[in-house]
């Protein structure tokens, strides 16, 4: 591995540990002697990265500090079918904001590892049966602003019902989305399948907990693991 891909690897790597590791792990890690790594720990601290520590004791990056753009072409490929399936499985708004990074992507990228991402042979293949679902952009503004929906829900039976939700979570299963969300009515954690909500009108009113803090005690509740962020 060259020098430059290399010292991005090793920033990487930093980025991944919140707490000082050690020169001998980030060398393990990294695949490179212990002296390479002391040398391109230098390297970083002389372009600007704040690390703390020093050897035997352990470093840690302090946040804050960027290489100049660089992907592998396996994360160029990685990027081009993410961005196809959010085109796909997703809302015109989020599939038009996926092609645009995407493009922002391609700007700043090697001409060499462009092509990879122009000829990129792994494919999404389109939902014939996708039905339009215009509820998902305010579902998705809802859940970022921390506001309340108030929506018209039709169960599975057929039956129907008028809920006010905290929407904290949206997730995306190849044939359908589910709300993840408080539910005032039922006082509990509920999920609703965003193509059985009938009608949908955002509230003004905050929900009076932190996205981040139902979240946390909804994956406690559904024994859902956390992302792993090392």
């Amino acid at each position: 591995m060259s020098r430059a891909p290399r010292l991005l690897e090793l920033l990487q790597v930093l980025r991944r540990h919140r707490r000082p590791v050690t020169g001998a792990a980030l060398a393990a890690e990294v695949g490179v002697s212990l002296r390479t790594l002391y040398r391109d720990i230098a390297a970083l601290q002389a372009q600007g990265a704040d690390i703390r520590g020093e050897a035997g004791l352990g470093y840690v990056l302090k946040p804050g500090f960027t290489l100049p753009l660089m992907f592998t072409p396996e994360e160029i490929e990685a990027l081009a079918l993410g961005s196809q399936w959010v085109a796909a499985r997703t809302d015109q708004r989020l599939a038009g904001a996926a092609r645009n990074a995407l493009a922002k992507i391609g700007a700043v990228t090697p001409p060499e590892l462009a092509d990879v991402l122009d000829s990129s042979t792994l494919i999404v293949a389109a939902r014939a049966d996708a039905a339009a679902e215009p509820h998902l952009p305010l579902i998705r503004d809802a859940i970022r602003q921390e506001r309340k929906l108030s929506i018209a829900y039709v169960d599975a039976a057929g039956g129907r019902s008028e809920r006010v939700i905290w929407p904290f979570a949206l997730a995306f299963f190849d044939q359908t989305r589910m709300i993840a969300a408080w539910c005032e009515s039922r006082v509990a954690f509920r999920h609703f399948r965003t193509d059985r909500i009938a009608a949908l009108t955002p509230l003004e009113t905050r929900y009076p907990r932190r996205r981040a803090a139902l979240l946390k005690e909804w994956r406690a509740a559904a024994n859902v693991p956390a992302p792993d962020r090392n």
